[in-house]
Parts: C-alpha cells; sequence; structure tokens
C-alpha cells in the first residue's frame, strides 16, 4: 500500500507557485492607471468585487443623450505579439494593443466605447511587470475616450511558461439603435476610405515570428531598410492604432443624414477577408493597389521572408487599419474631418456591382 504520510513541512499556496502578497501589492500599483480613465460615469471603490457604469440617459453624464441605445460589446486578446513582449522585455504596449482590438471591432457597429475590462494569465506574478501592462491598457483607454472599469490577474504556473503571459480585452459601447452601421445601406459608387496603420498591429505575428526565426533577423538590430533608427523589434511592438475618437467624432458630427455605410477593422485577414463582412454578395471594393503608402516593415517581412504579395494581403494589414465606406458626395469632406482629426487618410477605391469580393487593380 503507498505511504500517504503528510509533507514534513506545512503547504502553502506560495509554496505551489501563487504569492497572494504580490497580487495585492499589483492591485495597490494600478490604482492610479485605472483611476486616470474614470468619469463621471463611473461609481464605486477600487478593489470592489465588480465595476460599475451609470446609465442614465436623464442627465448629460454622456457626451450626447441616447433615445434608443444599444448596448454593443466584444472580446479580443493581442495573439502571440506578447510572445515577443516578452522576449524583448517591452510589456507597457501591449496593453494599448488589448484596448484596440476591442475598440475598433466595436466602432465599426457605430458604437461609442464605454468601459473596458482586462485579464492576465501569467507564469508568476511579477507586480512591476503586471503594473507595467495595465499602464498600457489604461493608456489605450484614454485615447479610446473609454473606462478601465476592472480586471483579473491570474498567477498560474502550471498553465503558462515561465516568462510567459496572454491578455485578453472585454469592451462595452453604446450606440443608437437607428444609427448602427452593419452594411445594410452600402450601394454601388459609395467610395471606400482608408486610414493608416501604425505598423502591423496585433495581427500575423506567428508569422511575423517565422520570419525572424527562419530569416536570423535580430531584434535588436537597426535595418535599413526600416528607414528608421529604431531597432526591429521596438517597431514590431509599435501598439496599434486607436481609431475611436476619430471615427465617432465625425460619425457625430452627421446627425440626420447617414454618410457612412459601413467600416470594417482590418485584422487578421487584412482588406480580403474584413471588407466583404459588410459588403453582402451583391457587391464587390474595387481597391487601387497603388493608392496607399505600404510601411517599411511590411516589406522587409516580405523580403526576408519569401512572402507571396497574396500571402501579405491576406494576413496583414499592410498600412491600412481601418476601413469607412461612405455616400460619394461626402467622401472628400468625410476624408478633411478624419485628417483634422490626426488621422492620415486614403481614398483606396469604391464598391461595384459584384459578388462580395475585393478586388485590387
Amino acid at each position: 500500500m503507498a505511504d500517504s504520510r503528510p509533507p514534513a513541512k506545512p503547504m502553502t499556496y506560495a509554496g505551489a507557485g501563487v504569492d497572494i502578497d504580490a497580487g495585492d501589492r499589483m492591485v495597490n500599483l494600478i490604482e492610479h492607471h485605472m483611476r486616470r480613465t474614470y468619469g463621471p460615469r463611473v461609481l464605486g471603490k477600487h478593489g470592489a468585487f465588480a465595476g460599475c457604469f451609470r446609465l442614465d440617459f436623464n442627465e448629460r453624464l454622456f457626451q450626447r443623450n441616447y433615445r434608443d441605445p444599444v448596448l454593443v460589446s466584444c472580446t479580443d486578446g493581442v495573439g502571440t505579439k506578447v510572445k515577443l513582449a516578452a522576449q524583448m522585455n517591452i510589456h507597457d504596449t501591449v496593453g494599448q494593443d488589448l484596448v484596440a482590438m476591442n475598440v475598433n471591432d466595436l466602432i465599426v457597429q457605430g458604437a461609442e466605447p464605454l468601459f473596458f475590462l482586462d485579464y492576465i494569465g501569467i507564469h508568476k506574478l511579477t507586480p512591476e511587470l503586471a503594473a507595467a501592462i495595465v499602464k498600457g491598457v489604461a493608456d489605450g483607454c484614454e485615447l479610446a475616450g473609454c473606462a478601465l472599469l476592472g480586471g483579473e490577474t491570474a498567477e498560474m504556473p502550471d498553465v503558462y511558461a515561465e516568462g510567459d503571459f496572454d491578455l485578453a480585452g472585454f469592451a462595452v459601447g453604446v450606440c443608437e439603435m437607428n444609427r448602427m452601421i452593419d452594411g445594410s445601406r452600402t450601394e454601388p459608387g459609395d467610395v471606400i476610405l482608408g486610414l493608416a496603420s501604425s505598423g502591423v498591429h496585433s495581427n500575423g505575428y506567428s508569422l511575423v515570428r517565422a520570419v525572424i526565426k527562419e530569416a536570423g533577423l535580430d531584434l535588436n538590430k537597426v535595418y535599413d531598410e526600416l528607414e528608421t533608427d529604431e531597432p526591429l523589434g521596438r517597431v514590431l511592438l509599435e501598439p496599434t492604432r486607436i481609431y475611436a475618437k476619430s471615427v465617432v467624432s465625425t460619425l457625430r458630427h452627421y446627425t440626420v443624414k447617414q454618410v457612412v455605410s459601413a467600416m470594417s477593422h482590418i485584422t487578421g485577414g487584412g482588406m480580403v477577408d474584413n471588407i466583404p463582412r459588410t459588403l453582402g454578395d451583391t457587391l464587390d471594393a474595387v481597391i487601387d493597389r497603388k493608392s496607399w503608402d505600404v510601411p517599411p516593415i511590411f516589406k522587409l517581412l516580405q523580403q526576408r521572408g519569401n512572402v507571396e504579395e497574396d500571402e501579405m494581403l491576406r494576413v496583414f494589414n499592410m498600412g491600412v487599419g481601418y476601413i469607412l465606406t461612405v455616400r460619394p458626395y461626402f467622401a472628400e469632406a468625410i476624408a478633411d474631418r478624419l485628417a483634422k482629426a490626426g488621422e492620415t487618410v486614403y481614398r483606396l477605391g469604391e464598391l461595384v456591382p459584384g459578388s462580395g469580393e475585393v478586388k485590387f487593380r
């Protein structure tokens, strides 16, 4: 019969790999990051079991009141970009990526971001490391105009390898029922406007990391092809651009006419897969391949990795992170408004009768 004697020393949670004291210290470190995202709609105290956000449509807590409000929600992560962040020991940028991946999806429906929650799964909790991640999340929330309402950090040494972590985010927004944007109003002749990305954003990093490995690229080296003094690793960790404020303010300017017929967040699948999600099966998006500037990072990855052009367009944003399909008469005015909000705007092409595809010319 097996010996079932108890261990000689008393067992503890810390001995099993989970440090409760470190978790408490992390909560204290992130408080000021969370509070800088708060507005008058956030209620309750820091460290409560749940965050509270006030929905009061009789007061001017919202930037505008909603007659028939619809809550819009989404969840997403950062993918294997976290592996690169861990490898570079840079943790204060992927939090912004996390917010971007969620709120950029949210605004596609025409929603105003309200609040955000994050989840960090990690091998071993270092309060300073987790605080750096949360700082990035708070930075992203400020850029998106939403509150960081809460989150969870799970220390799981049996699940994550040493040095590894993962991120997930959850966003909630609101829009007017009759102002929701779902692509059902797209028409032939609608103009396709593209907003420049800040780089690779947060998709395709399994391929990025494969190219780095196979081509023997050095993350700490400055490459002439990148046309910058930043090393490759820093370029690849450039945070995903957040389009929320510029897009929401543009939509809000047109209070009567619905001049934007569809929008797309260009994530995994690139323009090829994401634009058709709003086209239906009777229209094609015809895009001029020379109408926008492809950032040097994509050219380096394509050349050093010997990646086919079609594969690049299917995996990456290639320099366009967000798409608006707009009525032709308003295209120039909308482009000017977005440019004044800080966006680089490209007139990419137009919609034509077809079968729900993206065609490059």
